[in-house]
Parts: C-alpha cells; sequence; structure tokens
C-alpha cells in the first residue's frame, strides 16, 4: 500500500565496503521493511462518523459533508471500483488477497482468492474495467507475489463469464507486467485506464527510505514512474504494445513505457472531466503533493519532495520539474491518498471538485483544480474523520465514495443533515 511512514528507519553501520556490503546492506533495509508491524489506527471514535475541522482546516473554507456507510464488513480492504451497467455494485479488494463483489444495499460475495504477499505495503492494490468491458468481460488486477524467489508486482488481466457480476466466474487469462520490486514498500498498485483507451500504470520508487537505488530519476527503471500501455495489442515478449507517441520512445537507455517519473509512490491517480491525470504523490518526511501531470513530466523525486529540496537540502536542481498543485506537511497528515473529482449532483457544492485525503490523519479535502498548472489549486475542507482512507471510488451517476481500511466500510460521501 502507500502506508510509508511505518517503515523502519534507522542507521545500518557495515564494516566492510564494496559490492559485498551493498548486498547486505539492501538485505538488512528489505528485511526491516518487512518484520516492521502495521498498526494503523484511527485518529478518532470510529464509533461515531462525525468530522471535527482543526488546525489549517480551521482557516481554509469549509464543505460540510456527512459519510454513510453503504456497504461494511471487509477486512483491510485497498480498493474499490464500480462496475460499469451495474448501478450499485463494485469489486473489492481486500490486502490479503480477496476480490469481492459488494453492492451498496450492503450484500457481498467472494469471487476469487489470489496468492499475494502482504509484508508492509503489498498485498491485493489496483483494479481497473476495460473500456469495453460490458462487451468483452475483461478486467485487470495489480497485486505483489513472489517469482523465484523475488517479490514483483504483477498486472493481470482476468475475465468475467457471464453477467451480473455476481454470478460470473472470474479467472486470469495473461500476465500483462511483472517489475520486480527491491522491498515491500513504496510498491504503488493503482491501476486506470485514461480517455484514450490505454492503461495508467503507478510504481513507486521501490521502497526502503529516500530512494536508495535512484530509480525516481532513472529512466533504465520502470519503478517511480508513471507507465502508459496498450493492453489491446502484444509486442514481442511482452503482454502490451507500447503506443507509439510515449515520451521517451526514442529516448537511448529510456524505457519507451514511460509516462512520467520523478514519483515517490503514487498510491491513487485519476482523471479529471478535462482528461488531465490528477496524481496524489506520497511524500517521505515532510511534504504530500498533489500534481496535474502530462506527457513527458518529472515530478523531481528525489531531488525534491513536493515543491522543496530533498536531496541536497539546499539548491537542488528545480529546472524542467513539475510544481504540484497543492500540498501539505506532516501536522495535516502523512500520506496522501489520491481521490476523484465529483461529477454527481448528490453533494452539489462538490460537484467537479477533487476529493482526496490522508490516510494517517482522516482529513478529507476537496481542491479546486486550476486551469494552468502552474497556479495552485483551490482547496476546501471536509473535516478530519475517525477513519484510514484507503482509497475512494465514483459510481455511474458521479458520485463519490471514501474506503475506510480500518473499519472495512465503503463510505458514501453525502449532504450533510
Amino acid at each position: 500500500m502507500h502506508l510509508s511512514r511505518r517503515v523502519v528507519v534507522g542507521l545500518i553501520t557495515l564494516g566492510v565496503l564494496g559490492f559485498a556490503g551493498v548486498i547486505a546492506c539492501q538485505s538488512l533495509r528489505a528485511a526491516a521493511v518487512k518484520v516492521y508491524p502495521q498498526d494503523y489506527e484511527p485518529e478518532g471514535n470510529p464509533g461515531k462518523l462525525e468530522a471535527f475541522f482543526v488546525g489549517k482546516d480551521e482557516s481554509r473554507p469549509r464543505l460540510a459533508v456527512a459519510l454513510r456507510p453503504v456497504a461494511k464488513g471487509f477486512v483491510e480492504p485497498t480498493a474499490a471500483e464500480f462496475v460499469p451497467n451495474e448501478p450499485g455494485v463494485f469489486l473489492l479488494l481486500e490486502k490479503r488477497g480477496a476480490l469481492k463483489w459488494a453492492s451498496t444495499g450492503g450484500a457481498s460475495g467472494l469471487l476469487s482468492k489470489l496468492s499475494v504477499t502482504t509484508d508492509s505495503e503489498q498485498g491485493l492494490l489496483g483494479v481497473a474495467f476495460h473500456p469495453r468491458f460490458p462487451e468483452n468481460r475483461r478486467f485487470f488486477l495489480h497485486y505483489t507475489t513472489v517469482r523465484d524467489g523475488r517479490d514483483v508486482s504483477r498486472v493481470e488481466e482476468w475475465r468475467a463469464e457471464g453477467a451480473p457480476i455476481a454470478q460470473a466466474k472470474v479467472s486470469p487469462t495473461r500476465v500483462v507486467l511483472e517489475v520486480e520490486q527491491p522491498y515491500a514498500n513504496h510498491n504503488g498498485g493503482h491501476l486506470l485506464f485514461g480517455p484514450d483507451g490505454l492503461l495508467y500504470v503507478g510504481y513507486g520508487d521501490g521502497g526502503y527510505r529516500a530512494d536508495p537505488h535512484g530509480n525516481g530519476q532513472r529512466m533504465d527503471s520502470l519503478l517511480g514512474k508513471m507507465l502508459r500501455l496498450d493492453v489491446d495489442a502484444a509486442e514481442a515478449g511482452k503482454g502490451y504494445a507500447v503506443p507509439k507517441d510515449n515520451p521517451f520512445l526514442t529516448q537511448p537507455g529510456a524505457r519507451p513505457e514511460i509516462w512520467a517519473l520523478g514519483l515517490r509512490n503514487p498510491w491513487r491517480y485519476a482523471f479529471d472531466p478535462q482528461g488531465r491525470l490528477v496524481v496524489a504523490d506520497v511524500g517521505q518526511d515532510a511534504w504530500e503533493e498533489v500534481s496535474l501531470v502530462a506527457r513527458g513530466d518529472n515530478l523531481g523525486w528525489n531531488h525534491r519532495e513536493g515543491a522543496h529540496c530533498f536531496e541536497p537540502a539546499q539548491g537542488c536542481r528545480t529546472e524542467g520539474l513539475v510544481e504540484p498543485i497543492f500540498e501539505y506537511a506532516r501536522d495535516e497528515g502523512q500520506s496522501v491518498t489520491g481521490g476523484v473529482v465529483a461529477t454527481g449532483d448528490r453533494v452539489p457544492a462538490l460537484k467537479g471538485k477533487y476529493v482526496f485525503g490522508d490516510f494517517i490523519s482522516g482529513r478529507l479535502w476537496a481542491l479546486t483544480l486550476p486551469e494552468k498548472r502552474s497556479e495552485q489549486a483551490g482547496v476546501a475542507a471536509l473535516g478530519k474523520w475517525p477513519i484510514l482512507p484507503s482509497s475512494f471510488a465514483r459510481d455511474e451517476a458521479g458520485d463519490v465514495y471514501v474506503l475506510d481500511y480500518g473499519g472495512g466500510a465503503l463510505l458514501r460521501v453525502d449532504v450533510s443533515p
């Protein structure tokens, strides 16, 4: 998952230099990430779904909303995606590998159980329906597993035979992509089809902390990147084709799948009604950020964290790097969860706004996305809630839902009574 704050941070001193020392250091780091306990607890009383406003939110514009549970009983849910042409029905992923169908009426059932690794931020992490799912019944899952003794992130195509989804037989049909993961955190995991019909795959820098392998800026690595793939075609030896207009297709030494670079951990992202990609990138020690990301962009990690120097701490590279449209510091939260743009009429004040939150603090916000990327987004506070928001979803009506990792529920954003 994107929960990068609760990872062991320590000094590892090695008495031996050289290649063997580097390998030992990496092994110790990897072990430290895997064994550290995951003990996330919401702030406040989870039994009372009430919001309050503290800190900077006290001086921001406020939008009063309510959160209504529409489906419960899930265990560590990581993602929800509404099924096309089946109003009120969604696929629900649980970290430990359960793929379920569920409805906003409260019904649910198990479709399949995947064998996944669950250390730190790993697990069953992302789902996306093919743009022509009602006709071809294809959907895609993103999860972590072990291949040849090594952790990998796997993008896999699945098919649902029969309809509705609650009565369908689902099974994998092929592996689209596998990427080796050096650590069990910062694996990303989201999948999203764009308005262009292509699949966008977000990967974090591979983990530990401070990007020790420099993956964010390395063009020969898929880690720390946003990828853009054509899953309706395939090239030799691959489960996909590289779109001919990808920005680094002809750059020597660059992976042609890359659409954008300099990402730390893009846990969730979305397209706005104009077709712009809105990416929430989880920060390191100080800043969480939201950016509008276009073809060939470099968000700057690990030279920068948000709009601030990271390595070096002063005088870092800024030329050619994309500025975030919104960022917040650790006094407001520690792990941004990207959201969706509300397009429905259920909460009129939210229509057209990008709704997102912070996993650790339970804060929710709504951004008015700027027309120009050089401008800052307007922000309104939706309050601090006793939840752990792991993901957001939008139904066919355009209404917004929040997935509560701790409470195991899907919550609809409603008008405040």
